[in-house]
């Protein structure tokens, strides 16, 4: 079923996702197809907001395709290119979407140059941070000795996050959270007025939001799994205020 077109703000705000580029087969073809999985898509919907996809581009297109949009979404995939925080890649580092680097980089800026909500997911979360000069932990289990953040492919991990009070998220989802997890990599140094929002048992940051910002946000989980569709309301909710405000 299609999810609503309005939500209890007034007209459903409508939401940029970030999609990438794979080699996928259906039907007859076997092509190059711009997606993002349709969990996503179904959790905006479920909040009240509409989805546009927005695949790689040149990064010089990314004012304009943010000019059409009320708010970003920026979500989980492979890890960002070290080059792009000034780091030698570790051997446990797959970061084989240069394209989509570039571009959801470019993105994000235009995004925070626009005052527009962000909702960095997972690679989201560390992308958000490396656009703002931050720097990223890149495979977790050398610092913590096991992998817990990690899952197993094809299926998420779970853990608890502890929010941070007095924080936007710490007002979204205040205490502690079960969240779907799948990453080995983190935020490690903060990118310009970035705070952490959230943390886990074993002290690894599990959120980052912009200090000041309507709706700046990046959570190292996966919401977009679960049924709580608090995340997806807020960021309807800031993208509404930002569109009344002209």
């Amino acid at each position: 079923m299609p999810g609503p077109v309005t939500g209890p703000g007034g007209a459903a705000p409508l939401v940029g996702v970030s999609s990438y580029l794979v080699q996928a087969r259906w039907g007859p073809w076997d092509q190059r197809a711009a997606l993002v999985p349709d969990t996503y898509v179904r959790w905006l919907r479920r909040a009240g907001n509409q989805v546009a996809l927005l695949p790689p581009a040149d990064p010089a297109a990314a004012g304009a395709a943010l000019a059409r949009v009320d708010a970003l979404v920026v979500p989980g995939g492979p890890d960002v290119g070290p080059v792009h925080y000034g780091a030698a890649p570790d051997p446990h580092t797959r970061a084989d979407g240069p394209e989509r680097d570039h571009w959801e980089l470019a993105l994000v800026r235009a995004a925070l140059a626009a005052g527009k909500p962000v909702l960095g997911i997972c690679r989201g979360a560390q992308l958000l941070n490396v656009a703002l000069g931050g720097g990223l932990e890149q495979h977790l289990p050398d610092r913590l000795g096991h992998t817990d953040h990690s899952g197993t492919p094809g299926r998420f991990g779970r853990h608890e996050v502890r929010t941070r009070p007095g924080t936007l998220l710490g007002r979204l989802l205040p205490g502690s959270v079960d969240v779907a997890t799948y990453h080995h990599q983190a935020v490690g140094r903060l990118g310009r007025g970035l705070e952490a929002a959230a943390h886990s048992a074993d002290d690894v940051i599990e959120a980052v939001e912009l200090s000041g910002a309507r709706f700046v946000l990046g959570v190292q989980w996966h919401p977009e799994a679960d049924e709580d569709l608090r995340l997806a309301r807020a960021l309807a909710e800031a993208a509404r205020g930002l569109a009344a405000t002209g």
